[in-house]
């Protein structure tokens, strides 16, 4: 393992590791412990530079076994205790994340390119998502069911035993907390295999929440590549569930080695979401709800809505006001509180975004805004990219289609409230949606129509782990947070007590 020190503005990622970790060495977290891998070399790129700062080993198959084996010992014993012990241990995980905040937030930023004002939001979101789940922990409940005959039957959740969850890289540290909230909640132990781009926030926040109290091997972090390390992780037969959050292309490959073990898994993949502006809507407000549903996260968002409909009578006038707005919108080095727009995470994806782009204009779309690298000072080889929208998009053109998963937005007219609904499930995605309009009746309408997991009216991107969250389609299948959320976790088991003295069998 080698570690160079990177230094911008006030990120310092050695001195973070050797406070949380008591050293620069990093591998896998496995039974409380750093474990270091064998496998191939795996470099830490900073978005805003271009530049290595680190790099670790692939964790491979030895790894997973050694955290396999801990998970298994480490869920008998959680089990084991009561469902008020399990909740109240969580609770504490929150309150030393919220104390750790800081720390979480900055390694985020300088690994994943995302503004530090975020950052600080999404680990509060994370506090937010253990307190939650801490209050389910002792309201899993069961029914009693009247069955016609003597028997008294009743239903118990309970726990797979070990989960396998793989998480990506535009939110590492909001999908880890996401994911492994509700999990440990319904009593089950963990491999989690982030991103081998993004592993730092992930591998801090589970040696957190060991120092607010939960066992050691509980949660382990399997860092590696996804063809050796998460295959691993998959085929295990400790594995009793796959959760998986990424693009479509890996998601079929994951449901394909789930289904070989017969084992299920849940789905949360890409989208195409179409956010809805019509004739009637508060256009201040409208123009600003499109920029967060896009901007945010330099468009790294699986909820983005890169598509913006608009209705014919206000279409120029959006146009113009949207791309004027963009124009102002502040890109720059991720770890200033000023910034609002980094850098898109890594090379690969600044491709993408850069040769889709280019696609559009080559089929006719018009760039209103943007369209092309940002020049950042002391970014000067990082992967920014400015906020783009492009107009007169048709449904058919690519950047219609395809995600983007970058800040650009396509701007589509349409004439009347079919033709908006046709255009919007006109996609192989169904992840979310929104409609801004004055019209009650029409709101209700639209939300009913559209093909979306979430589905908002006059607001975008209201996301809370009360309520939950999935998609349609090539979305994805399953659903994380809420209570449906913490349903995936369990397996539903159906008990028949005879109580009567020498009854005949039913």
């Amino acid at each position: 393992m080698t570690f160079l020190v990177e230094k911008n503005g006030e990120q310092q990622i050695d001195v973070l590791l050797k406070g949380l970790f008591g050293s620069t060495d990093f591998g896998s977290w496995v039974a409380g412990d750093m474990m270091l891998g064998k496998g191939e070399d795996i470099q830490l790129i900073n978005p805003a530079t271009g530049h290595s700062f680190m790099s670790y080993r692939d964790a491979e198959s030895v790894v997973v076994d050694v955290a396999a084996a801990a998970a298994t010992r480490a869920q008998k014993q959680w089990w084991a205790r009561t469902a008020t012990a399990r909740g109240q241990l969580m609770w504490k995980c929150g309150a030393v994340i919220r104390e750790n905040l800081e720390q979480l937030a900055r390694l985020e930023s300088v690994s994943a390119g995302k503004p530090i004002r975020d950052c600080r939001v999404e680990v509060t979101k994370v506090a937010d998502i253990f307190e939650y789940y801490a209050g389910w922990s002792d309201k899993i409940t069961g029914q009693v069911i009247p069955v016609p005959t003597s028997h008294l039957n009743y239903t118990r959740h309970e726990p797979y035993g070990v989960v396998t969850q793989i998480t990506p890289w535009n939110a590492p540290i909001f999908t880890a907390g996401w994911q492994i909230a509700p999990a440990i909640c319904a009593g089950n132990g963990v491999l989690l295999k982030p991103s081998e781009l993004t592993p730092l926030s992930t591998t801090a926040l589970v040696k957190l929440i060991e120092v607010a109290g939960i066992p050691q091997g509980l949660v382990n972090v399997i860092n590696g590549l996804g063809h050796t390390t998460g295959a691993a992780a998959i085929a295990n037969t400790v594995t009793k569930k796959v959760v998986f959050v990424g693009s479509p292309k890996t998601g079929r490959l994951i449901a394909a080695a789930s289904a070989q073990r017969v084992i299920p898994c849940v789905l949360e993949l890409g989208g195409k979401s179409a956010n809805i502006i019509f004739n009637d809507a508060d256009l201040d407000r409208a123009v600003v709800g499109a920029q967060a549903a896009v901007f945010a996260a330099a468009g790294q968002s699986c909820v983005s809505g890169s598509r913006l409909l608009v209705q014919r009578g206000v279409y120029d006038d959006v146009v113009e006001r949207v791309a004027s707005a963009t124009n102002k919108i502040p890109v720059g080095l991720p770890w200033l509180d000023e910034t609002m727009v980094g850098p898109i995470n890594n090379l690969q994806q600044f491709n993408h975004v850069n040769n889709l782009v280019a696609e559009g204009v080559a089929e006719g779309a018009v760039v209103a805004s943007g369209g092309c690298r940002a020049n950042v000072d002391g970014g000067e080889e990082g992967y920014f990219f400015r906020p783009t929208v492009l107009a007169d998009v048709n449904n058919r053109m690519r950047v219609a289609q395809e995600e983007i998963f970058g800040p650009v937005v396509s701007v589509i007219p349409f004439d009347d409230e079919a033709e908006a609904i046709a255009i919007a499930n006109d996609s192989r995605f169904g992840l979310a949606g929104a409609a801004w309009t004055a019209d009650v009746g029409r709101a209700h309408r639209m939300a009913a129509q559209v093909n979306a997991g979430t589905f908002w009216v006059n607001s975008y991107k209201a996301i809370n782990v009360m309520s939950p969250f999935g998609g349609f389609g090539e979305s994805g299948y399953g659903r994380s947070s809420g209570y449906e959320g913490l349903l995936e976790y369990t397996q539903t088991k159906s008990v028949w007590v005879e109580p009567a003295e020498n009854a005949a069998t039913q």
